[in-house]
């Protein structure tokens, strides 16, 4: 099956030949690479049993949060985490994107301006369900930032998910309609003012900068704001069970998951996409493989940056008093569950125990593989 290792593996040498890749950029690609390799060395898994005589070379992952390989785990260690805390009521999934003539603005400054999509989309929730005339409460929430799009192009965008209601100052919670949580023009405008206002003021402190010979910065705010900003909230959830399973699909999501990926050779890549703008049909997509690699570092988050935030309450800071008093006013039954291990994630995940032989079903051992070293 073709990987994304793949494309990295045929092309990433040229492509770095041809143009500039930060230090960052270059171990981040480095890594999936050499993803479940000897590179990185491993273990021989190997029956005892001296009638069986089996064995398998197990390679170590890279753990980076770009390869597709390393996130599934990942991922339901985070929904086990989260599971604890969500709150038995209804949630709604609100989207929050910005106009492309932005992203001139957000290639070159990604950590300024995806902290301000953070604070914009969040205060926008913030203030208007905090406001009597549409809930009068405290939500909870967590937010997910994407930067990509289908076909690998830049697009930036926020995922949220938002309880259907929220807790009063007086401790009481205060549900919104089942199928309504906030007018979405309302949610669009307030969002697009905060968003352009703190923009102004990032250009003005010289935080970012900007240079354009065929629009000034005052043009790009003035048609920023003639357009309608795209906000859609979607139908909520059936039940607080899938919430964050749901959510999972997108907090621990790479630009492209290998399953997209169809084919791979010394030039070309092709693999399959969403065309929303045609009804959302899968079609493919082929491109050389230097324009891809390109696409796919245009999303590579800056070192150490939080992609997954918590607000309201959901935020850890509220974890111990609002949370709990929610928990209490809703009836969110307090479960603790057993904290699975490693193994037993892996075991659940692919129906099968990876300790046992495969052919005898006696508990294999482990020998350590030296690391091989990179090509």
């Amino acid at each position: 099956m073709a990987e994304l290792q793949d494309i990295f593996n045929a092309s990433f040498d040229e492509f770095c030949r041809n143009n500039f890749v930060s230090t960052h950029a270059q171990k981040v690609s480095r890594a999936i690479m050499n993803c479940r390799t000897s590179v990185l060395g491993g273990h021989i898994d190997y029956c005892p049993d001296p009638k069986c005589n089996y064995q398998r070379n197990s390679y170590n992952s890279c753990r980076n949060r770009h390869c597709p390989k390393c996130q599934t785990l990942k991922k339901e260690q985070w929904i086990g985490r989260r599971c604890e805390d969500i709150l038995d009521t209804h949630h709604f999934h609100v989207v929050f994107t910005v106009p492309a003539e932005l992203n001139t603005l957000f290639l070159p400054h990604p950590v300024a301006l995806y902290h301000l999509l953070f604070r914009a989309s969040s205060d926008t929730i913030k203030e208007l369900t905090t406001d009597e005339k549409y809930l009068g409460a405290i939500p909870g929430f967590t937010s997910v930032l994407h930067s990509w799009g289908q076909n690998l192009s830049f697009h930036p965008h926020i995922h949220m998910v938002v309880t259907g209601g929220g807790l009063t100052d007086a401790g009481v919670w205060k549900s919104s309609k089942k199928k309504f949580f906030l007018p979405v023009p309302v949610v669009s405008k307030l969002f697009r003012g905060k968003f352009l206002a703190e923009l102004k003021l990032l250009y003005e402190s010289g935080v970012i900068n900007y240079h354009n010979d065929e629009l000034s910065f005052g043009e790009l705010i003035s048609a920023c704001y003639k357009k309608d900003w795209i906000v859609y909230c979607k139908p909520p959830f059936a039940g607080t069970s899938g919430v964050f399973s749901y959510l999972g699909r997108y907090t621990h999501r790479v630009a492209i998951s290998n399953n997209r990926i169809l084919s791979v050779d010394e030039s070309l890549t092709t693999f399959q996409f969403r065309d929303y703008s045609d009804g959302g049909k899968t079609k493919n997509m082929t491109l050389e493989n230097l324009e891809f690699i390109r696409r796919f570092l245009m999303h590579v988050l800056p070192h150490g940056f939080t992609r997954i935030r918590h607000y309201g309450l959901y935020a850890p800071r509220n974890k111990a008093t609002k949370l709990t008093a929610a928990k209490q006013a809703t009836g969110t039954k307090t479960t603790q569950k057993p904290v699975e291990s490693s193994l037993e994630m892996v075991t659940r995940l692919l129906g099968r125990d990876v300790s046992r032989c495969p052919q005898c079903n006696t508990t294999l051992l482990h020998r350590p593989l030296a690391r091989a070293s990179p090509a």
